[in-house]
């Protein structure tokens, strides 16, 4: 009898385990620091017609600092709930954080991924594609930043993994009345990974709040296509970018963006960086084309050290910086900029 009774005592523990496996939730704090010293030639001052130099002391320059808090819930059945906050910052400037970057809540399945809120998954996949990482210099640079993306209102279904195919659809609603493309955004990617091999194609379209392309750089048509290879310590990107506004009423309404680049890791905490990215707009906009070198130092698996040197050269009527959503030479000139500094994860 008494061994009866343990065993039931037994069973009955073990379905408590069970159920409070089933209600398992976690919740991890993450982020990132990143200080460094930046300088940038050839600004040029229109209401004076002269260039000059900048020293800055820069956060945000080899990549953005930001605090995040994402967790999961187990719901039971393979099902589970998902959020995740994540705000970005410049620690140079110390200025008040808010959760500008992602908001989401969401449900993950056998069927994929559903969350809402705000997030930038049509960054992240050029991300993927960038030997840079989308460092200030790097792929956003000559397109004016419009492949760096932050959807508000977002509705977002990722595909589960099939067989090495993933993809996403999203859309990003514009919320204005009497009209349902107006300020919308709506975006797909595809990728296919497997031994070594990743490719992407990403497509969105940005409308204005009259629900046109009405802009090369914020209001446009947008497509990617790339891909990246790893041999031994070296992974190659290779990638065509193209934007198109069809309602623009003067000057560029296309710009085609190459790159190829190159990151390879020269020994356990040494990886060095080198990409060339080149755009041409119709229109008489003209081209530019941008080269960059960079080095990355691992301190340890949370801190390391960064460097890197880079040159843009115009021709024509353009005049991009050489880093992005910066002061650019005269039509046609060239900039020189380099940036150095540290980053921390925890």
């Amino acid at each position: 009898m008494k061994c009866r009774i343990q065993k039931c005592l037994a069973v009955a523990a073990l379905a408590g385990v069970a159920s409070l496996a089933h209600a398992q939730s976690s919740v991890t704090l993450y982020g990132r620091v990143v200080g460094g010293l930046t300088y940038q030639s050839g600004i040029y001052d229109s209401t004076k017609n002269t260039s000059g130099h900048v020293w800055r002391v820069a956060g945000n320059d080899w990549g953005t600092s930001f605090l995040g808090f994402k967790g999961v819930e187990d719901l039971g059945g393979g099902l589970s709930a998902v959020f995740q906050l994540e705000g970005g910052f410049d620690a140079s400037q110390g200025e008040a954080l808010s959760f500008n970057r992602r908001a989401t809540v969401g449900l993950k399945g056998s069927f994929g991924l559903l969350k809402l809120g705000k997030e930038m998954p049509l960054s992240d996949a050029v991300w993927a594609l960038d030997p840079a990482g989308q460092q200030t210099m790097g792929s956003a640079t000559l397109v004016k930043g419009r492949n760096w993306l932050k959807q508000s209102n977002m509705i977002y279904y990722e595909t589960p993994n099939l067989g090495g195919l993933s993809g996403f659809v999203m859309t990003s609603l514009g919320e204005q009345a009497g009209s349902n493309t107006a300020s919308r955004t709506d975006g797909a990617a595809l990728t296919y990974a497997i031994s070594g091999v990743e490719l992407r194609l990403i497509y969105d379209v940005m409308r204005d709040a009259q629900s046109s392309y009405s802009n090369l750089y914020t209001y446009s048509k947008h497509l990617v296509l790339g891909g990246t290879t790893t041999l031994g310590g070296v992974k190659l990107f290779a990638t065509y970018e193209q934007l198109s506004a069809p309602n623009v009423t003067s000057g560029p309404d296309k710009a085609k963006q190459y790159w190829l680049g190159a990151r390879y890791q020269v020994s356990s905490p040494l990886t060095l960086i080198g990409a060339a990215y080149r755009t041409t707009l119709n229109n008489n906009g003209g081209s530019a084309n941008l080269f960059m070198l960079g080095a990355e130092y691992s301190l340890s698996k949370r801190t390391l050290l960064y460097a890197s040197v880079g040159r843009v050269m115009n021709k024509g009527a353009a005049s991009f910086p050489v880093f992005t959503d910066t002061t650019g030479p005269a039509a046609g000139g060239a900039q020189n900029g380099v940036y150095a500094g540290i980053a921390h994860s925890f």
